[in-house]
């Protein structure tokens, strides 16, 4: 089970809890870092979620929780590209995110660790075009409204690649 833009790792013991085995994977060295430090029993690597070090239709799934809201819309077609490659046929992507326009927001000045980074809400017709256009079928849509005007919606996506693949 690949856990795309692991972060931490904190979902990692949770997915094995669950009878997976997790792979994470993280753009950031520091996270790979701290998620090798916190969870030594499972594997993480650095990678890029638009280019994966998976083997084609190698995961019975993949994860990405809020890892895709740092993608810039254009980037968005090859990572759901590079998810639909390595995930076997029947199997499922899971995703969650921030709800709301496609409009680049600066975020991580409130930390005060000197690190800001853009983040993308997407509508959630958007992150489910996007996971059709890469030929995945919804199968679950679901979402928990914003609670502060200043604050997003969150969505949730399951998708399932299908077990007889079209033509393409």
């Amino acid at each position: 089970m690949g856990d795309i833009g692991c972060g931490s790792g904190r979902l990692a013991p949770y997915l094995a809890a669950k009878g997976l085995t997790p792979w994470g994977v993280d753009l950031s060295p520091e996270m790979i870092r701290v998620a090798r430090r916190d969870h030594a029993a499972y594997r993480f690597d650095v990678a890029d979620l638009r280019e994966l070090p998976f083997e084609d239709a190698s995961l019975v799934g993949a994860v990405c929780w809020y890892s895709l809201i740092f993608l810039a819309p254009d980037d968005r077609q090859v990572a759901f590209g590079e998810l639909y490659r390595v995930i076997k046929p029947g199997g499922y992507l899971v995703t969650a995110f921030k709800a709301g326009s496609s409009q680049v927001r600066r975020a991580g000045r409130s930390a005060n660790l000197g690190v800001e980074f853009d983040l993308y809400w997407q509508t959630p017709r958007e992150a489910e075009q996007s996971c059709t256009d890469a030929g995945f079928t919804t199968v679950f849509w679901g979402g928990v409204p914003a609670d502060r005007p200043d604050s997003p919606g969150q969505g949730f996506l399951l998708a399932q690649k299908p077990v007889a693949q079209a033509p393409r």
